[in-house]
């Protein structure tokens, strides 16, 4: 029985929730140990379990989740330039004739010695490695003018806000010389300034557009990536090689179908005229079958710019009819009915913000471009090739999709952590699927939540049949001192049909204790806006998700779960998972939708940007 019980400490790690930030309910302090005071633990009395005698009144602790932050942009330096003034080899140039000719003008290296130029650490150490062998020439001057190769350069960069950059964190101004009268040593001066400053934004943008501008583990503890590691060692060297260095910068942009189809989308908006005036729908509340509203006009106005031809046909009678009323009538509810079902909302003819989203367009053209920008920016947090088979979780959208070989087999509707348990941004890989779960309660919960129970009722978690362990041994939950530390307490829940977790679960072992899971709570599939959860995602379909990850059937799943054992199964293959947060990204068939900000992260990244900008803009 003890060491069935040691598993629920392990069980802990596996749970949804901020496990790992659980602070003890009592802290021992220094001013404890002047006073004579020692540490509170667990106390059970065994002549009288649930006595502890006059307990002080006592705050109640709670468990903070992470938070956001405000960003700090990569460290920038000045480009070491001692080992740059190795002076210019130069030679005449022999003519046809075998005379020696005039030797060209050329602009002398050891004023690269002079230049100033600050730097990301990657780009700094980068020049220095290039300038600092002589052996290496200039990239974008031939003798003492600026090549076609740099103006092709400067050209490129100017464009890069079709991949979703700032064109403004790779601008260098061309130096100006006086054709007439030029003072060599100034000319020299200013156009070795120019050569590092263009090498520098030239590397700045193959790491940006390969790894994206910003880290993504500064915006908030809610973001966990490896960042990318970019090698610019060889990417002067390619530059000055290359016949085509647009062509050359183009193949580092990220060439996904996801990231291509944003890239089109964006594209698009940006073309696009100002249209049609946009329709606007303006509710403080929600209309529901038989309300009157002056909106009704513009609702029956945007279906019929926004739906189906299939749906507008069906309910042809209906829109022919409205004469401008206010009154939500049957028919009109009708109309509604099917337009929601059309895009994936609970069609119960109710209009609220979600159903307005899509009915006024879904956003701005403004809007989206701000959306397809940072989609672009978080697409270059993952891998480029997603792979041919992988689960992917957008949440904004409250979907996951599973994918193999190449084409989307399955999505469904998930719930996601509220907004006070976020779930988190990250990649993993899914490991194992566990039939008739154990739920092992998270610190967090156990603390912000059971504990003002307890202290109330110590015998709650008894009467609710869960299992209290302390350091692995067994114990009724009434035994416990809930006014010490909880460190050592462990609780879980058994199998059942009320157990939090359902039938399933699928595990991706991370340091954040998110995983899949099943519910017993099905009517919160039913929502539109389905951030609900502690943090972990729950499946509208978890026996269909953990068939496709084991690939096997569902009526074999079915059978393991009929079996009512506790039970461990490994996946026969790893399949990568991308927890994600996309608020516009593209669906099976490459159109971009566009989802409601429901963590507000998205003006998380924009401040990050202009924190970066304005870090880069700051050269001297």
């Amino acid at each position: 029985m003890t060491s069935f019980f040691k598993g629920a400490v392990s069980a802990l790690a596996l749970s949804c929730g901020f496990a790992a930030m659980a602070a003890p309910a009592h802290a021992y302090t220094l001013m404890d140990m002047i006073r004579g005071h020692r540490e509170r633990t667990p106390i059970i009395n065994p002549a009288n379990p649930g006595a502890f005698g006059e307990m002080p009144a006592m705050p109640l602790p709670k468990v903070s989740g992470p938070r956001y932050y405000t960003y700090k942009p990569d460290a920038m330096r000045f480009v070491n330039i001692t080992s740059f003034a190795e002076p210019t080899v130069t030679g005449a140039i022999a003519s046809a004739s075998g005379e020696a000719a005039i030797a060209p003008v050329v602009v002398e290296r050891r004023f690269l010695a002079e230049a100033k130029v600050r730097a990301d650490v990657n780009v700094a150490k980068a020049l220095e490695t290039y300038y600092g062998s002589p052996k290496n020439p200039f990239v974008w001057l031939t003798g003492a003018e600026i090549n076609d190769r740099a103006k092709a350069a400067m050209s490129f960069l100017s464009g890069v806000g079709s991949v979703g950059l700032d064109p403004a964190d790779y601008t260098v101004e061309v130096p100006a010389v006086d054709p007439v009268n030029p003072d060599p040593a100034a000319r020299d001066r200013a156009l070795t300034q120019f050569e590092l400053q263009l090498s520098s934004k030239v590397l700045a943008y193959v790491q940006d557009t390969v790894r994206g501008r910003i880290d993504p583990n500064k915006i908030s503890g809610y973001h966990d990536f490896r960042r990318k590691q970019v090698n610019l060692a060889p990417v002067l060297k390619l530059a000055r090689m290359s016949p085509d260095i647009g062509a050359y910068l183009t193949s580092r942009t990220p060439d996904g179908p996801q990231f291509a189809a944003l890239k089109e989308e964006l594209a698009k908006l940006k073309a696009e005229t100002a249209g049609d005036e946009p329709i606007t729908i303006s509710l403080d509340r929600l209309l529901r079958p038989g309300d009157s509203s002056p909106e009704v006009a513009n609702i029956v106005k945007a279906i019929g710019r926004h739906g189906s031809e299939a749906l507008k046909a069906q309910h042809a009678a209906t829109l022919d009819a409205y004469s401008g009323g206010f009154v939500y009538s049957p028919e009109l509810v009708s109309l509604v009915e099917g337009f929601q079902k059309e895009h994936n909302l609970k069609p119960d003819g109710v209009i609220g913000q979600a159903t307005v989203r899509i009915m006024t367009g879904g956003d701005s053209n403004a809007s989206k471009i701000e959306k397809l920008t940072v989609a672009m920016e978080q697409a270059r947090w993952l891998p480029e090739d997603l792979g041919s088979r992988y689960v992917f979780i957008n949440q904004p959208a409250f979907m996951v999709y599973y994918h193999n070989d190449n084409k989307e087999q399955l999505s469904m509707r998930v719930v996601v952590g509220q907004k006070s348990n976020q779930t988190y941004f990250f990649q993993d890989e899914i490991e194992t699927v566990e039939f008739n779960p154990f739920w092992g309660v998270p610190q967090s919960i156990i603390i912000n939540e059971m504990l003002p129970k307890l202290r109330a009722d110590p015998n709650y978690l008894d009467r609710l049949g869960y299992e209290v362990a302390i350091n692995g041994h067994a114990v009724p939950s009434s035994s416990v001192d809930w006014y010490g530390s909880t460190s050592n307490v462990s609780v879980r829940q058994p199998p059942s049909g009320d157990n939090a977790l359902g039938e399933l679960k699928i595990l991706f072992p991370n340091s954040h204790a998110i995983y899949m899971h099943d519910t017993p709570s099905k009517s919160f599939f039913k929502r539109d806006m389905r951030a609900l959860s502690h943090g972990c995602v729950r499946l509208a379909d978890p026996r269909a998700m953990a068939a496709a990850v084991l690939n096997t059937s569902v009526a074999d799943v079915a059978r393991q779960i009929a079996a009512g054992q506790n039970k461990a199964v490994s996946v026969p293959q790893r399949v990568p998972v991308y927890v994600s947060y996309f608020t516009a990204w593209p669906n099976k068939d490459g159109v971009v939708e566009y989802f409601d900000d429901v963590y507000g992260r998205d003006a998380y990244v924009e401040k990050a940007f202009e924190a970066t900008t304005k870090a880069r803009d700051a050269q001297i």
